[in-house]
């Protein structure tokens, strides 16, 4: 019999050379075979250069407990902190359900430190403006509509064109 696991999805996000990697395998007891810089080119570079995942279960809070679930398992997914793979970091944001922001005490914030914030300030807004979309699309024959956010320039208005 399989139990019931409740599952998050949480990124793993930072500054290059902040510790990212180190923190999610310290925290992991299960790993993919897509985690903690497998890719020959990661090791080869001494980056992270895909995402990587890896996971660890706790107990259930009681509210989750009630809701039937016998574990929580959190899901790390773990995102490049170079600056030239923000596509890489931003396709991790678009699957994460909440952000684990990693900062080296002895550097403070960092270039692509604030980055991730804002990353994760841009999904908030298109969340937002969805749900606003949904409560208008109530309102007509779309009202079952799914609503899909898409961006010529995901990483924002300064961000370069995407060729194809």
């Amino acid at each position: 019999m399989s139990s019931k696991i409740l599952n998050f999805n949480v990124g793993v996000l930072g500054h290059v050379d902040s510790g990212k990697t180190s923190l999610a395998k310290a925290l992991s007891t299960v790993a993919s075979t897509a985690c903690f810089d497998k890719n020959p080119q990661s090791k080869e570079r001494g980056i992270t250069i895909d995402l990587g995942f890896s996971s660890f279960l706790v107990d259930p809070s009681d509210g989750i407990r009630d809701a039937g679930y016998e574990k929580t398992q959190f899901t790390l997914v773990d995102c490049p902190g170079h600056a030239s793979l923000i596509r890489t970091i931003i396709g991790g944001a678009q699957i994460i359900d909440a952000m684990m922001l990693v900062v080296d005490v002895t550097k403070g914030m960092q270039t692509q430190t604030a980055e991730c914030l804002v990353i994760e300030k841009q999904k908030a807004g298109i969340e937002k403006m969805t749900k606003k979309i949904l409560l208008t699309l109530q309102q007509t024959k779309f009202a079952n509509a799914k609503v899909i956010a898409v961006a010529a320039k995901p990483g924002g208005p300064e961000a370069p064109d995407v060729e194809p």
